[in-house]
């Protein structure tokens, strides 16, 4: 079992890098919140990376993969994700493409809107994963990782005004956290009130 490595990035790829250690190159597969925090090191960059080793079966053989973090905490997040019925490692990678303190706070606030923004997440996935994680999370929370992955640390009062205006044009809470979040998602710049709502009325009329 695989579980730390340290080495050199020989190549960076969209979903995962490669690194040399020692001669040897490992393919290592990347959950795009931990990326952002990596992406500072370019081709010839001494990382260590916590693993995650599992089997990926495929017809007639295994296929072995890793999967890479940046502390042991982000790695046991994701030990703890995948225990939630039909959310498998390779599944997971891709639903964590927000800070995972964000993620956290979601599951222990039984947000669902918030959920069902990540990749792969449906609503009934959404409920699965409250259902099994809620409680469980919280230390989780409590990592300082949200100026490296997903939404910008937008001041908490820019998004509750954002909330407020678009309460008072008609449209319920949970379409209006919806609708601000993936505005979030799509411009990692946005630092205004007025900015935001521009993103989302952007959105809706595409």
């Amino acid at each position: 079992m695989i579980t730390k490595l340290s080495g050199t990035i020989t190549e960076k790829k969209q979903q995962s890098i490669v690194i040399d250690v020692n001669g040897l190159s490992y393919e290592i597969m990347i959950p795009p919140t931990v990326m952002r925090g990596i992406d500072g090191a370019g081709r010839g960059g001494v990382i260590q990376l916590f693993t995650y080793h599992y089997f990926q079966m495929e017809p007639s053989r295994g296929v072995p993969v890793l999967i890479g973090f940046l502390n042991e905490i982000e790695r046991e997040f994701f030990e703890q994700f995948i225990t939630v019925s039909g959310v498998g490692p390779k599944a997971a990678c891709k639903a964590l493409n927000m800070p995972i303190s964000t993620i956290a706070d979601a599951i222990d606030r039984a947000d669902i809107a918030f959920l069902k923004t990540l990749p792969g997440i449906g609503e009934q996935k959404a409920r699965e994963i409250i259902a099994k994680l809620q409680g469980k999370v919280g230390k989780f929370g409590l990592l300082q990782d949200k100026a490296t992955g997903g939404a910008p640390a937008l001041k908490e009062d820019i998004r509750q005004e954002a909330l407020s205006v678009l309460l008072q044009l008609q449209y319920k809470k949970k379409e209006a956290e919806e609708m601000i979040l993936k505005a979030l998602q799509r411009d990692h710049k946005i630092d205004s009130c007025e900015k935001l709502l521009n993103e989302v009325y952007k959105q809706r009329t595409q």
